[in-house]
């Protein structure tokens, strides 16, 4: 069985610059509280020991998601799409564009599509000017990617923004209602509003849910698992936000919770490779 990680920083080019890798002990801090062991490639910084980890892990591809952030660092498409050239066989690779400038947004865009990025990342609870999903002024970015027919994954889960209500799913519902032709991957899965995500994914069949470091030893976990074995299943997206959590382990345990083999199919790569493969 395949399995494609959606949610990968690969400890390489501008990854190692960001504060995943550069603030080591915020993010020790992170993996303990999520109850994980140690990620020792991510403490080695060596992607070839990443390499073995997927390997133990089973994990054939993962996707390496760049950033263009205020508080949390950038990963340049450029080096993003440099880590996938040099490794085809191991990542697939998305862009990020600044959602605090219209016109930069779109030649980064225009960039990611160049580059054959195949997604783009929107951050904008943390980039220089907050804002939540349904910001108006986000609206131009939404619709060149609409046009391109390129998926925008959206961090609306976790530490979004400057305080919870940047996770607020009734923003994102607007905003999915406003571009119903726009396919959504909300990174972090909208955690800690789980139902409220869950009944938003239920509405709107152009949202995809990867809660990735959320789903686990955390209140809200049966709930998605349950929709991944449902009505979501053909949306919902594995991921384990490496380097947050341990590959193997993280697999093994989800392997555990008991998915039907065809939803279990859907989730660990049809679904990843149907949302981004090229038109």
């Amino acid at each position: 069985m395949e399995i494609w990680d959606f949610r990968m920083r690969p400890p390489a080019r501008g990854f190692l610059e960001s504060k995943i890798y550069a603030v080591a002990e915020n993010r020790k801090r992170y993996t303990e509280r999520l109850g994980w062991p140690v990620v020792e490639s991510a403490l080695a910084q060596s992607i070839e020991e990443l390499f073995s980890e997927m390997d133990c892990a089973g994990i054939t591809r993962g996707v390496a998601i760049g950033r263009t952030t205020a508080t949390l660092g950038t990963v340049p498409n450029a080096d993003v799409a440099d880590v996938v050239s040099k490794h085809p066989e191991r990542f697939v690779g998305v862009g990020s564009a600044d959602t605090a400038d219209r016109k930069k947004a779109f030649g980064m865009i225009d960039e990611a599509i160049d580059l054959g990025l195949r997604a783009i990342n929107l951050e904008p609870g943390v980039s220089s000017v907050p804002m939540r999903a349904d910001d108006r002024r986000l609206y131009p970015i939404y619709a060149r990617c609409e046009d391109a027919g390129l998926p925008v994954v959206i961090m609306t889960g976790g530490g979004a923004g400057p305080d919870l209500s940047y996770n607020d799913p009734v923003s994102l519902d607007r905003m999915l209602g406003d571009f119903p032709g726009l396919k959504v991957v909300s990174a972090h899965g909208g955690w800690p509003y789980v139902q409220e995500i869950l009944g938003v994914a239920f509405r709107r069949e152009n949202l995809y849910l990867c809660p990735d470091m959320y789903l686990g030893a955390l209140p809200g976990t049966s709930e998605y698992l349950a929709a991944a074995n449902g009505y979501l299943s053909e949306r919902f997206l594995f991921g384990t936000a490496y380097p947050f959590c341990p590959l193997k382990p993280y697999v093994d345990w989800f392997l555990s919770q008991g998915l039907s083999e065809p939803a279990l199919c859907r989730v660990l790569s049809q679904n990843a490779k149907t949302l981004l493969s090229p038109e």
